[in-house]
């Protein structure tokens, strides 16, 4: 089976302080960086919910609504 390129491999990386996105462990929720500038679309369960300023208000965001819905 040929596995798909990926170019950039850390883009969804969930080590914290990756200022090229986050995502959770269970693959729920995501932090993606838009195009341009400094601000994060949140994603849950591929819906955009949120869009934070930073990637600090990003993650809190993800974590705080991710205790919520368990």
């Amino acid at each position: 089976m040929l596995l798909p390129h990926i170019q950039n491999t850390t883009l969804l990386d969930s080590t914290p302080g990756n200022p090229n996105g986050y995502i959770t462990k269970d693959g729920m929720w995501a932090a993606i960086p838009l195009m341009g500038s400094k601000k994060f679309i949140i994603v849950h369960n591929g819906n955009q919910v949120h869009v934070s300023n930073n990637y600090k208000s990003a993650k809190s965001y993800i974590l705080k609504n991710s205790k919520k819905k368990k």
